[in-house]
């Protein structure tokens, strides 16, 4: 048996930034993605976003890695999405997303972020938080 466990931050957004994520639609979509995780067997530690775009604290096991886990949760919460019709319009989520490794002693500081995402978004757009990101983590560099 394999013991692994790999914590990752996750932050994807909406197609063209679109903020469909309001009036309650976040709420209805995080709980939804909770609900799923479970059936999927993907362990969200933590979730929270703004009106474009979310972030998850995700522990990775064995059996599965960050791109299918991604898959999972957004292509599914989609479909759901839309079958429910909770956005006026058709919802779609864009197709990046931001993936880094967090070690255990980072963790309650990642936990913070993310919970914080409706004040941090009060003084920082999420174009300027995917660009913090994109030269934080040297992603310009590596595919």
């Amino acid at each position: 048996m394999a013991f692994v466990k790999i914590w990752v931050h996750a932050v994807w957004g909406t197609k063209n930034r679109f903020p469909f994520l309001v009036n309650g639609v976040k709420q209805q979509v995080i709980q939804h993605i909770k609900e799923n995780a479970i059936k999927k067997q993907i362990y969200i530690d933590c979730i929270d976003g703004h009106t474009e775009h979310l972030h998850a604290l995700i522990a990775l096991n064995a059996d599965r890695d960050i791109a299918k886990t991604m898959q999972l949760i957004k292509g599914e919460s989609t479909h759901w999405i839309n079958q429910q019709k909770i956005t006026r319009s058709k919802f779609e989520w864009a197709d990046e997303y931001f993936a880094v490794s967090v070690s255990e002693s980072m963790l309650d500081k990642v936990r913070e972020y993310i919970h914080g995402q409706e004040e941090h978004h009060k003084k920082t757009t999420f174009t300027e938080e995917y660009n913090n990101f994109i030269g934080k983590y040297n992603f310009q560099n590596h595919g």
